[in-house]
């Protein structure tokens, strides 16, 4: 497993990206980002960290972080193989594609 760090926080703790999730101090606290535009306590953290931008888990991170975040988490995941996952894939795009056309 692959260890991105992204940044320490104020007390001292390492919060890195290990694998496909995000750690402070080597303890799993998330696997995704969540946009603060989507997060239901916004208007708080924004008030706290003026420049947040997302956030994993627990952890507040600027849209720069978040990038290597997103980055280090989509190095991480297993490339996929599977030949009828793959079609499946293709079969969904290609009818959300017809769909968003407004071929039904």
């Amino acid at each position: 497993m692959e260890t991105v760090f992204i940044r320490e926080t104020s007390d001292g703790r390492k919060i890195e990206v290990i694998g496909t999730n995000v750690c402070v101090d080597g303890k799993p606290v998330a696997n995704s980002l969540v946009s603060l535009k989507d997060h239901p306590n916004r208007e708080a953290i924004l008030f706290t960290l003026p420049n947040a931008a997302f956030m994993a888990g627990p952890v507040v991170l600027t849209a720069e972080e978040a990038s290597v975040v997103r980055g280090a988490l989509a190095a991480a995941k297993p490339a996929i193989t599977d030949p009828i996952e793959i079609t499946e894939r293709f079969r969904s795009a290609w009818n959300a594609r017809n769909h968003e056309a407004g071929i039904e």
